[in-house]
């Protein structure tokens, strides 16, 4: 699997500037969501995502991590608020936005009958067809293919069906990373990933995300991951930002040892119960 360079300096907004001259690629302001029946699912969110960054969503389950990412990714309408990625309002022009934007869920359904191979040529086709680079389809087939870390042999001869839980995930998220979106969206990436998967899929979303300017936001519940992968990270429960900033300055924050152990520490100081 492409292997990161762990010579190059952590990011951040200064150095993001001197490389991309800190492009906004993500906007979020005041982000609501209230589902039918009356559950609130988000409360006033807003955060910015910078291009070349990994931003990663933290919180539990049922944190409104899942649900922010689908409003971003065009999926799912707010209550109130706005989303712009890239320049685009994805509420207003939800079809421009989503030629910006590779979204992989948390559970990918169906596509059970393809080769791993048809698969990445299916999604990649579909995405570059949308943006007006059809001519690029091989190229980012075969990087996509090879960012996978599998064999062709498993690639072409094994369907879909038959991959691990663990290969379905290094499959969607390389196709994700090699189409070059400006905006990936990962939910929980490293989903049933065993160790050395993860710690590789992790080098290479930051590798992409440095070299090739693409921004990343991922979620998840694993605070180490995030801590060892992520320039930025917003805290998040029960629908509410709590905190935001670079791990180790949430930590330095906090007094704490870890990104978990200030996470338990702000949820101590703001009391322990979700808002009603």
């Amino acid at each position: 699997m492409h292997k990161f360079d762990p010579s190059r300096p952590p990011l951040s907004p200064s150095w993001l500037e001197d490389k991309w001259a800190v492009d906004v690629i993500v906007s979020v302001k005041e982000l609501v969501k209230t589902y039918p029946g009356g559950t609130v699912a988000l409360r006033g969110v807003s955060l910015k995502v910078y291009r070349g960054e990994v931003y990663g969503l933290v919180g539990p389950n049922g944190a409104g991590k899942t649900t922010a990412f689908r409003i971003i990714a065009t999926l799912l309408k707010p209550t109130r608020g706005s989303v712009v990625v890239d320049g685009v309002d994805v509420v207003s022009d939800p079809l421009e936005a989503r030629k910006r934007i590779a979204y992989v869920p948390e559970e990918v359904g169906g596509y059970r009958r393809l080769t791993g191979l048809e698969y990445i040529r299916f999604i990649v086709s579909s995405f570059l067809s949308a943006s007006g680079r059809e001519e690029l389809v091989d190229s980012v087939v075969e990087e996509a293919a090879e960012l996978t870390g599998l064999s062709m042999s498993v690639l072409s001869g094994k369907r879909m069906g038959e991959y691990s839980k663990g290969m379905k995930r290094r499959v969607q998220v390389a196709w994700a990373l090699a189409v070059k979106p400006r905006l990936a969206i990962l939910d929980e990436p490293t989903t049933g990933l065993d160790v050395e998967a993860s710690y590789e899929l992790r080098e290479l979303i930051r590798d992409y995300a440095r070299s090739r300017g693409v921004t990343v936001m991922l979620s998840s519940h694993n605070m180490f991951e995030v801590e060892t992968v992520c320039d930025r990270v917003g805290l998040i429960r029960g629908g509410v930002l709590m905190e935001e900033g670079r791990p180790a300055e949430i930590v330095e924050r906090f007094n704490a040892r870890s990104l978990e152990d200030a996470y338990m520490r702000i949820l101590a100081s703001r009391g322990r119960s979700s808002p009603q």
